[in-house]
């Protein structure tokens, strides 16, 4: 069993965690935020103070003939009870107005941070189901968590000070008054943290179900799926899946919250019965003379006060716990680290590169799968020479262009450049030495000036650069076109924008290519949106695009790999065959089984 102790501890590093979250979001508003917390405490026990004394006055005014000395002194009481009403509602403005810009800081400040972390972890990450339950639950709790921890320690510490007060008026009267008070508290608390445990482990066995209707939500309004949506008339088969994992995650969530209310039901009417027994004790007491009227409104109120001091302590309490609770699965996420070995004295990617890129019996096998994707893989791209994969859908062409990029690492073998080993390099510094353009590249819905910059973000925007790689593209003719030529907005999710042909977004995607100044140029199915016109001017001027560059061509098409220098022919994972055009179509083989195949369909 696990020591109370201990679990007391890390329960306090993840409230200290998240409250230096919260003061490095904003640390001018929490301070405010504490210091107006502070003044609301101690501001309504001054006006009950002032109210006491108010009904003291009164009640010896009341035996008085002559009442005008004493009007005068309730007047004075009643002048500072309305400057301390002031203050409170003032102080409660200022709260709301402190509250509210505490918790958007604080929620944009987080969010970086999730996207930070995101942009950190390996591509392998997001390929596990568990690493997105993770990420669901960190986007879940992330904007709010942290305040609302923030929010039940003020909360915590401001009926804490008004229940220090209040038990001294009561003990004052009665030391069993404050006894009964605690008594009755003990069936709420014990709810209040039972319930926070059921609802995190319900919360925690829900993920995938919310991520599942989160995901037809996205397919209903995606812009993507929108065409086969209406063209299979998809949309009531995915909002009826959707509305049923909803209306199952409501059975489920109304018998907790059912089972919740009748707990919460019991234990204040238990609490209810106690108060009023309070209530007449009070009452009685001064019945017979043993209090003033003052003392009535004093203490009643007192009482009342402490209930409530005490009702909101607890809240704060079981709020902090269901917080700590909630917030392990942000820090779960935080606390996750890249798998790739990162160098702690990286080498520098050799410029130029000397003997090229030598891949010696790589083998790879993503997580989670008994199949290996790639096997035993020899291939060698030399500086300058353009290399050609070729092969059937899934025989791992592309993943072997992730292990190039280091998107992943080998499980066997060795992939080097000039002889050193990829592991041995800062990422960042070789993924400067490679531009890459994956079939699934991004349309990103922005002007095209910066569709192409991105290519490159450490060059300044400058037009000559990005003209020159649209026109290495055949973008440019399209570019100038455009109503706004080069700053015209791109897309259809913001006003403005003129949206493109798959063809068109390829090579807007090709220039994105061509304006790194990389060693090796990799272009995954580069012109499979293209019409033939389109690919032939591509690829008429490729060698000139690339001049002293490697480049590694990944294309179904076979009719535009005769260019290569080398070919490599996959299979299932593996390579089958290596060699020029002319040395495959010599042997007969696959390639020329392959190429044959594709020319019967233009005859």
């Amino acid at each position: 069993m696990i020591d109370s102790t201990h679990l007391l501890g890390f329960a306090m590093l993840k409230i200290q965690r998240a409250v230096a979250l919260v003061w490095q979001s904003a640390p001018k508003w929490t301070g405010i935020h504490i210091a107006l917390v502070v003044i609301q405490s101690i501001l309504p026990l001054a006006l009950l103070y002032l109210i006491k004394l108010i009904v003291d006055d009164i009640a010896k005014g009341l035996n008085l003939t002559n009442k005008t000395h004493i009007f005068g002194h309730i007047l004075f009481l009643l002048i500072n009870a309305g400057l301390v009403m002031l203050l409170i509602n003032f102080s409660t403005v200022l709260s709301e107005i402190c509250s509210a810009t505490l918790s958007q800081r604080v929620t944009d400040h987080l969010q970086v941070i999730l996207y930070r972390k995101a942009i950190e972890v390996d591509l392998e990450t997001y390929e596990s189901p568990q690493y997105q339950d993770i990420l669901e639950r960190a986007k879940w709790e992330l904007p709010h968590r942290p305040t609302r921890m923030l929010n039940n320690l003020t909360a915590l510490g401001q009926s804490a000070i008004l229940l220090l007060a209040i038990a001294g008026l009561l003990i004052s009267l009665h030391w069993g008054l404050i006894c009964v008070l605690l008594f009755v508290s003990i069936p709420t608390i014990f709810v209040r943290f039972r319930q926070s445990q059921v609802m995190y482990n319900w919360h925690r066995h829900q993920t995938e179900i919310e991520r599942k209707a989160n995901y037809f939500g996205h397919l209903l309004l995606g812009d993507q799926p929108a065409k086969e949506i209406r063209l299979f008339n998809l949309g009531n088969l995915f909002i009826d899946r959707f509305y049923g994992l909803r209306q199952q995650l409501f059975q489920e969530k109304l018998a907790i919250t059912i089972r919740q209310a009748t707990s919460r039901l019991i234990a204040q009417g238990c609490t209810g019965i106690v108060m009023l027994g309070t209530y007449g004790f009070i009452i009685d007491q001064t019945i017979h003379g043993r209090f003033q009227l003052g003392d009535l409104v004093l203490y009643s109120q007192a009482f009342g006060r402490g209930q409530g001091a005490l009702k909101e302590l607890i809240a704060s309490l079981a709020g902090l716990n269901e917080n700590n609770l909630f917030l392990a699965d942000l820090f779960e996420f935080l606390a996750l680290k890249p798998m790739m070995i990162v160098p702690t004295q990286p080498k520098l990617v050799p410029r130029p590169m000397l003997q090229g890129i030598v891949f010696k019996d790589v083998s790879f096998q993503y997580q989670n799968s008994p199949r290996q994707a790639i096997k035993k893989v020899n291939l060698t791209i030399a500086p300058g020479e353009i290399v050609a994969l070729v092969g059937e859908n899934g025989s791992g062409k592309t993943t072997l262009v992730k292990l190039l990029c280091r998107l992943y690492d080998v499980t066997d073998g060795s992939i080097t450049i000039d002889g050193i080993n990829l592991q041995h390099f800062s990422v960042t510094d070789l993924h400067c030495q490679i531009s890459t353009i994956f079939q699934d590249y991004n349309r990103y819905q922005f002007t095209v000036e910066d569709n192409i910059w991105l290519g490159n973000i450490d060059l300044p925007p400058t037009p000559e650069r990005i003209t020159q790689a649209a026109q290495q593209s055949g973008a440019d003719a399209l570019i100038q076109s455009l109503p706004q030529g080069y700053e015209t907005l791109l897309g259809k999710w913001f006003q403005g924008g003129e949206e493109l042909s798959g063809g068109q977004w390829q090579k807007i995607a090709l220039a994105r290519a061509f304006l790194r100044d990389a060693q090796l140029v990799v272009l995954d199915e580069p012109t499979s949106a293209m019409d033939a016109h389109a690919e032939a001017e591509v690829f008429q001027k490729f060698r000139d695009i690339i001049r002293d560059r490697s480049a590694l061509l990944i294309t179904h098409r076979l009719s535009t790999v005769k260019m290569a220098d080398r070919i490599y022919v996959m299979h299932q994972g593996e390579i089958v065959e290596s060699g020029t055009h002319n040395q495959l179509m010599a042997r007969q083989s696959t390639y020329a089984h392959l190429f044959a195949t594709q020319a019967k369909n233009y005859q």
